[in-house]
């Protein structure tokens, strides 16, 4: 099986309001998006289908008919829109991104030759997006950003051994790292609200068990997590996964960038 992704964009406006509900009510679960006038995003969409490659083309479909099918519904449904007054879905549901990708799956699913809608996702901007796959729960990413230095030093190991394996890395003095954290919640969209998790209260807890303890901090000298422990990446990622899994119930996977070729991931022991 083959997979192949697409992207294309589309600017949208909406609002996260309900009308039943007081202005404060409003205002303490959606935050400035209950701004009535509303608010709007450039959206990026990626779509991925999967199928069998075709032995006498060398291409699983033709991409570009995969453009037509997107970009011919998104321009209709969505695009230059303002989703809660001029799409009917939206009428009935909250346009959060969550909503957003789900209706983007219903509308999409099935609609393409000789291949199979595989995952969809969808960016707000670049500190939030939320994606889809068949027969999955909604997943909704944050995007968080902390400076903070390390020295890659084990305890466990002698110090012929940990210059060996970590090289510069073992500097005496430690380095350091524009850490950027990415903290996946999955669930179904609440039917009331169209949210997995509340953003604001997402922002508040990674702020207070993450960016508070580590952010321009020296990793090994300044935090207890990492006191005996090496904070390799792989270690960061584990330990803020500990963090926060006892806050954030439908926490799914921690996403974690050293550095703009370092990427690292971590689902929870039960999935190791």
């Amino acid at each position: 099986m083959l997979y192949l992704a697409r992207k294309t964009h589309f600017s949208a406006a909406h609002v996260y309001r309900i009308d039943q509900w007081s202005e404060e009510e409003n205002k303490k679960v959606f935050g400035p998006c209950s701004n009535p006038s509303g608010h709007g995003h450039n959206y990026t969409l990626e779509v991925m289908v999967k199928g069998k490659i075709d032995k006498k083309s060398g291409i699983v479909v033709n991409i570009t008919d995969v453009d037509k099918v997107v970009q011919s519904f998104v321009e209709k449904e969505l695009d230059g829109k303002f989703l809660n007054k001029e799409n009917p879905y939206f009428k009935e549901k909250i346009p959060t991104t969550e909503n957003i990708v789900t209706y983007l799956w219903e509308s999409l699913d099935g609609k393409f030759a000789n291949c199979k809608l595989h995952k969809i996702r969808l960016h707000e901007n670049d500190f939030l997006y939320s994606e889809k796959e068949e027969n999955s729960m909604v997943r909704l990413t944050r995007k968080y950003h902390f400076s903070a230095a390390h020295r890659l030093h084990s305890e466990q190991l002698s110090d012929e051994e940990n210059l060996s394996i970590f090289g510069k890395c073992n500097n005496p003095y430690g380095h350091g790292h524009n850490y950027y954290l990415e903290v996946t919640v999955s669930g179904n969209p609440d039917p009331v609200t169209g949210m997995i998790a509340n953003i604001a209260d997402v922002d508040r807890i990674v702020h207070q068990e993450v960016i508070q303890k580590f952010d321009h901090k020296h990793l090994n000298l300044d935090t207890e997590e990492f006191k005996h422990l090496n904070p390799t990446s792989e270690n960061v990622a584990i330990v803020i996964w500990d963090l926060l899994s006892p806050k954030l119930p439908n926490l799914y996977k921690i996403g974690l960038y050293e550095t703009e070729k370092n990427y690292f991931e971590y689902y929870g022991p039960e999935k190791e």
